[in-house]
């Protein structure tokens, strides 16, 4: 019964849900394996490729995919195959890295190809395997690879070839290996082979689904929290939404979801939030007048990974305040998400660069009073909108635009001061105006705009000379936020958003539109 409360403290599914396992060997595509496995209703988790086996065995993994990666497999200190993928013989699938550590692992070659394969490429299948099961003998796939396998291990056979790589897919048995990366959309069939690598070889079923996480992890919470009661972090978007109803249908009145307005919210937010929380849900909810406090402990500071740890720090503070008010309260229930873990480069993933610290991972306090409740942390955003729907929320709140937790904090560069904030709140609110007027909200992942108050431009407005501040517009296309490319917006739209952010907004005399996707950028400015 203690790895059903481990995993409500981590929101991983408990027994009875198949799952794989990905290996990551740091390709940029490995999160998004993870992704194509759950949009099979099969419940996947990315470790790093040197994770022990007793870190994952609690999974039961009835498979194991190895990620792509930029290194050699022949190449002195080159990740390697942790023993037990073979010693368990469990099915694999290697993707291109993988693939030729495989190949390498049993006894075959691996050499430098004549010429880096980078783009689309013609796959011809050459061998009837359960793989390529239902598919056409030629299609389309995406290659990335300055390697090729040159000869296979003994037993293994040709599956697929494509004019640049003889053994495109090889195998025996549960163990395959393909030269290309199904996972990408470019692979014209590459959710097909990955399902059929799922169900045909490794023999999963499709478990994983809103429903089994809403009924699994209410009633792990349930066990794990007891007769203690849980304050919950409430921001109003929809991941803090969606946790706090799913606590809330496991523990009922031993929730109680605290709101702080910190200042840093957008405009019209706090109303919001208390309407829908209070009337809709008719939750206890505390509301925590904090933008002073906020203000005064973010006064110099300029660095946005110092941002982020003061605003989480300060969260808790205010949070402790509250316990000490309302409580006790044994567990601090937050809407941590799996991208917000991977971005901190969290203890589930070694290998990954820190990218930034999110407020609600890596930006909270080391003295933390109370034990973290946090049920969808292995959820990407997607999931946690489908639970939410699942649950009964209303798609005001299913469908609201992510809203980073330190607020517009990290949408002003430099020092965060009350003026800077209120350009930044004034400015993103134009910008969500005309793009909802234009009827393109659903169409984008997030759109806002960043201040930047250290950057002064020269301008003329009424005939006199201005030297004011820099204001960036920013709207993207994603369905995860992992990765993300610019949206390309209408120029009359855009012409609109500048016009009125520099005539209704005092401070401000100059517009840009940020063009860059991610990588190489992230999302968010901080």
């Amino acid at each position: 019964m203690e790895q059903t409360a481990n995993a409500a403290a981590l929101g991983r599914p408990a027994t009875g849900v198949d799952a794989v396992v990905v290996l990551d060997y740091g390709s940029q595509y490995s999160q998004l394996i993870v992704r194509r496995v759950r949009e099979a209703h099969v419940y996947a988790e990315l470790w790093p490729h040197d994770v022990a086996w007793e870190d994952v065995a609690p999974l039961q993994p009835k498979g194991v995919i190895l990620s792509g990666g930029p290194a050699s497999v022949y190449e002195p200190g080159a990740p390697q195959l942790p023993r037990w993928v073979l010693e368990r013989r469990l099915p694999v699938l290697g993707i291109c890295y993988g693939l030729q550590l495989l190949v390498q692992a049993l006894g075959g070659q691996v050499a430098p190809a004549a010429a880096r394969e980078y783009g689309p490429a013609t796959l011809e299948v050459v061998a009837d395997h359960p793989l390529f099961a239902g598919l056409p003998a030629r299609s389309t796939v995406w290659m990335s690879h300055g390697d090729q396998v040159t000869a296979l291990p003994p037993g293994w056979e040709p599956l697929a070839r494509s004019d640049n790589a003889p053994y495109a897919a090889c195998g025996h048995d549960g163990l395959i290996g393909v030269q290309f990366h199904p996972e990408v959309a470019h692979t014209e069939y590459g959710q097909a082979i990955i399902a059929n690598f799922l169900f045909r070889v490794c023999g999963c079923r499709p478990t994983w689904t809103p429903g089994s996480f809403i009924e699994q992890t209410t009633a792990a919470i349930r066990e794990r929290v007891g007769s203690e009661r849980v304050l919950l972090a409430l921001s109003g978007g929809v991941d803090s939404a969606v946790a706090a109803v799913l606590i809330h249908r496991a523990i009922g009145e031993q929730l109680t979801p605290v709101f702080v307005d910190t200042g840093l919210l957008r405009a019209g937010e706090p109303e919001t939030v208390v309407t829908v929380f209070r009337e809709h849900f008719q939750m206890p909810l505390v509301v925590v007048n904090a933008a002073e406090r906020f203000f005064a402990r973010l006064r110099g500071v300029v660095d946005p990974e110092e941002k982020r740890r003061v605003i989480g720090e300060e969260f808790v503070r205010v949070f402790e305040a509250v316990a000490r008010e309302h409580g006790p309260f044994r567990f601090l229930a937050q809407g941590t998400l799996y991208p917000d873990v991977i971005e901190s480069a969290g203890p589930v993933s070694k290998t990954a660069a820190k990218i930034k610290t999110h407020h609600n991972v890596g930006g909270l306090p080391p003295d933390l009073a109370f034990e973290l409740l946090e049920p969808l942390r292995w959820l990407f955003k997607d999931e946690v909108r489908a639970i939410g729907r699942a649950l009964g929320l209303p798609e005001v709140i299913v469908q609201r635009q992510p809203f980073p937790g330190p607020g517009l904090a990290v949408r002003v560069i430099g020092e965060v001061t009350p003026e800077a904030v209120a350009m930044a709140r004034q400015a993103d609110a134009i910008v969500r105006q005309e793009i909802e007027a234009a009827g393109l909200a659903s169409q984008l992942w997030q759109f806002f705009a960043v201040v930047l108050p250290t950057v002064r431009t020269t301008g003329v407005m009424g005939d006199f000379r201005t030297y004011a501040n820099l204001c960036a517009i920013r709207a993207v296309q994603s369905t995860d936020a992992m990765t993300a490319d610019w949206a390309r917006l209408p120029a009359d739209l855009l012409a609109r958003i500048s016009q009125r952010i520099v005539n209704e907004v005092p401070g401000i005399n100059r517009v840009v539109y940020d063009i860059t996707s991610k990588p190489p950028a992230t999302i968010e400015w901080e």
